[in-house]
C-alpha cells in the first residue's frame, strides 16, 4: 500500500485543501460564529472518538510551542512509550504534521484515512481543512495505538480543533503578539484565547509570561481549579555552555534554590549539583523551552507516570526540531530560522550576536502579509549587511516589491530573487568565508530553503553529527 502512486496522495491532499482554509484567508476574524468545537466533535464521534484512545499533553502559546512539543515527545519516547506528536504548519512535507515515534504519517495511510473520513465529512457542513487534518491525526494515533500524544494548538486555543482533548497536562508557552487580526489586539485577549485550553483540575504549566498574560492565565486556572506550575517560580533554570553543536542548561525546583546558591558560591565544588541537560537546539529561548518541557514532564511524573530522569536527559539530547536557528553550514555560515514576528526576530538577532558576533549577515527574507514586517526588520536590520527579498509559494506571502521598499526605508541594500531557491543560490554566490547567510521571516521561507538545500546536495551539519 505504501508505494502507492503519488497521484492518490496528491488527490487526498487536494481534498483536504478544498475545505475552508482559515490559514489562507487574510480577512476573517477568529470568531465564535466561524469556530465552535461542535463540528469537529460531531466528526470525531462519527469516527469512533479516536481522541479518547490515548493520553495527551496539550501545548498552546505564541512562541516555542513546537520546540516544547518536540522536547516532551522525545522524552516520552525515550522512556519507552509509543508517542505521537501533532504540529503545524509543516516545513517541507504535509505529513510532518502527524508523527508517530518521530515518523511522519505514511502517504498510503493518509489516503486510507481520508477515504474513511469522507462519508462522515459529507454529513457535516462548514468543516475546515484544519479540523479535517486534526481528526486525521487523531485517527492515525488511535490506529497506531499510541500511549501518548503531544498535541500543539494550531491557532489560539479555546476554539481550536485540538481543544476536544482531555489532556493529562496543559502547557502555555511564551505569549506575544501574533495573529493579531485573529486573536485580538491586547496581550490579555490573546492570553484569554490561549488559556481556553485549561481543563478543570488538569495541571497547567506556564512559561515565563509578561504580567498581564500571567494574570489572565492564572485567573482562568483558578476558576477551573487547575493547579498552576510556573516556570521561573516553581521550576528555575539557567544556561550552561553553548556552541554550534548545542547547549547545556540546569533545571532545579525552587525549594532547592539555597543549594543552588551554595553550588554557585562554591563554583561547583559543592556535594549537591543541579541536574544538567543537553539540547541540540540553539539560542537562549530554547533553554526556556526546555525548562517548560521539563516542568510538564514532572507534572506527568507527579501523576504517577513512570518516567526516569535518564529518559528526559536522553530525550532532550536527541530532539530534532528543524528550521529553528538551524545551522546548515559553518564557513560561510548558513542559518535557517522560522522567526515570523517581532519578538522572535529580536531573539534571532540576540542568537546571531551570540553565535556569530560581528560577522556580516546576508538576509534572505520573505514574510506573510499579515505579519508585523516593519517590526521584524526593525529588530534585524542592525545586523544586516545585505537583504535579498523573496516570496514563498503561499497565498498570504507579501509581494517582493513591498518587502524591497520596506527594506530600503530601513536603509538596507536590497535585491530581489524569486523563487526562494534562487535567493539561496544568489546568497551562496555573494558571500565569502567569515560571513553568514540567514533565511528568516516565515516558516514557508524556512521550509523552501531547507528543501532547496537538500536539492543542492549540501550535507547539513545535523546529518553529519548523527551517530
Amino acid at each position: 500500500m505504501h508505494n502507492m502512486p503519488q497521484a492518490a496522495f496528491q488527490e487526498a491532499l487536494d481534498y483536504l485543501y478544498s475545505f475552508i482554509d482559515y490559514s489562507v484567508q487574510r480577512s476573517y476574524r477568529y470568531s465564535p460564529e466561524e469556530f465552535d468545537l461542535g463540528r469537529v466533535r460531531q466528526l470525531l464521534a462519527a469516527l469512533g472518538n479516536p481522541q479518547d484512545q490515548f493520553s495527551s499533553v496539550h501545548v498552546a502559546g505564541t512562541k516555542g510551542k513546537g520546540s516544547v512539543t518536540a522536547l516532551i515527545a522525545a522524552s516520552l519516547r525515550s522512556a519507552g512509550y509509543r508517542t505521537a506528536d501533532y504540529t503545524s504548519p509543516h516545513l517541507v512535507h504535509f505529513t510532518e504534521r502527524i508523527r508517530v515515534n518521530g515518523e511522519p504519517i505514511p502517504q498510503g495511510r493518509l489516503v486510507e484515512l481520508v477515504e474513511r473520513m469522507k462519508p462522515a465529512v459529507a454529513e457535516i457542513p462548514k468543516l475546515t481543512t484544519y479540523e479535517l487534518t486534526t481528526a486525521l491525526g487523531f485517527l492515525h494515533f488511535a490506529q497506531e495505538q499510541v500511549d501518548w500524544a503531544v498535541v500543539e494548538v494550531g491557532l489560539g486555543g479555546r476554539l481550536d480543533a485540538t481543544n476536544v482533548l482531555q489532556p493529562r497536562a496543559c502547557v502555555i508557552t511564551s505569549l506575544s503578539y501574533d495573529h493579531m487580526h485573529l486573536l485580538g489586539n491586547s496581550l490579555s485577549d490573546i492570553a484569554r484565547e490561549k488559556a481556553g485550553i485549561i481543563k478543570p483540575g488538569v495541571p497547567v504549566v506556564l512559561a515565563p509570561q509578561q504580567h498581564e498574560a500571567l494574570q489572565v492565565a492564572t485567573a482562568i486556572a483558578e476558576q477551573r481549579a487547575s493547579p498552576v506550575i510556573q516556570v521561573g517560580r516553581d521550576w528555575l533554570y539557567a544556561p550552561g555552555s553553548h556552541d554550534l553543536e548545542g547547549q547545556s542548561l540546569y533545571i532545579w525546583p525552587a525549594a532547592e534554590q539555597r543549594h543552588m546558591d551554595a553550588y554557585v558560591e562554591a563554583a561547583g565544588g559543592d556535594e549537591w549539583a543541579p541536574p544538567r541537560y543537553e539540547i541540540p537546539l540553539l539560542g537562549h529561548h530554547q533553554v526556556v523551552n526546555a525548562a517548560v518541557a521539563y516542568a510538564a514532564l514532572q507534572a506527568l511524573r507527579a501523576q504517577g507516570l513512570d518516567l526516569p530522569e535518564k529518559a528526559i536527559q536522553q530525550g532532550f539530547r536527541s530532539v530534532e526540531w528543524p528550521g529553528r536557528f538551524q545551522v546548515l553550514a559553518t564557513d560561510p555560515a548558513v542559518v535557517v530560522d522560522a522567526a515570523h514576528n517581532r519578538d522572535s526576530a529580536l531573539k534571532l538577532r540576540l542568537a546571531l550576536d551570540d553565535y556569530f558576533p560581528g560577522m556580516p549577515v546576508t538576509l534572505i527574507f520573505g514574510a506573510s502579509g499579515d505579519k508585523d514586517i516593519p517590526g521584524m526588520l526593525d529588530e534585524l536590520s542592525p545586523r544586516i549587511a545585505r537583504l535579498i527579498v523573496t516570496q514563498a509559494v503561499h497565498p498570504r506571502a507579501e509581494s517582493p516589491e513591498a518587502l524591497a521598499e520596506l527594506g530600503r526605508t530601513h536603509g538596507l541594500r536590497v535585491e530581489t530573487q524569486v523563487p526562494v531557491a534562487a535567493a539561496l543560490e544568489r546568497a551562496l554566490a555573494l558571500v565569502g568565508p567569515g560571513e553568514v547567510i540567514l533565511a528568516a521571516g516565515s516558516l514557508f521561507v524556512a521550509g523552501e530553503v531547507l528543501a532547496a538545500w537538500e536539492r543542492i546536495g549540501q550535507p547539513t551539519i545535523q546529518a553529519e553529527r548523527r551517530p
